[in-house]
């Protein structure tokens, strides 16, 4: 007679254990497959006076990491003069159900945001930074505003781009 338990991998730090749970790849998983791909991101800073600012052009790549649980989000490009890049790593936690992602910079800065996805609609509000990414055109178009704040309570925009799918 069994238990209902199977062998698997729970965590990979903790080798193989006996569960009844399936392995985290429901439809709240699967909907991180719009991002999946090669993007080309183009936009501009916004100056305090909400003028367009400095120029940003990256390359994005967003993958499914192994296991098919996270994505990973590779980042190059510019924002005006400066190199700029970073990676990041999004999924879903079942636990507390909410999508996060944790951005770690060229600069050495450690961004961590709770995701919230409304249909094509996915905001990331962190402790001092705020997107809006609105997919379109069948999930081949991302336009994505940007805001900071420095006190907590208001936001100013500070970037508008949009990222095209290439592949």
């Amino acid at each position: 007679m069994t238990d209902g338990t199977t062998p698997r991998v729970v965590a990979v730090n903790r080798g193989t254990e006996q569960t009844t749970d399936a392995p985290p790849t429901g439809p709240r998983h699967r909907a991180l497959d719009a991002w999946v791909g090669r993007w080309i991101n183009q936009g501009h800073m916004i100056d305090e006076d909400g003028s367009p600012g400095a120029t940003i052009t990256t390359s994005d790549v967003y993958e499914w990491g192994p296991g098919g649980v996270f994505l990973v989000h590779s980042a190059y490009g510019r924002i005006g003069e400066f190199d700029v890049g970073g990676t990041e790593i999004i999924g879903y936690d079942e636990t507390s159900g909410a999508y996060r992602s944790h951005f770690f910079d060229s600069q050495g800065n450690v961004t961590v945001s709770r995701l919230v996805a409304d249909g094509d609609t996915w905001t990331y509000q962190g402790d001092t930074t705020r997107s809006t990414v609105e997919f379109s055109d069948g999930h081949r178009v991302q336009t994505v505003l940007h805001e900071r704040t420095d006190g907590g309570t208001t936001y100013r925009p500070s970037m508008r781009v949009t990222l095209t799918k290439v592949t």
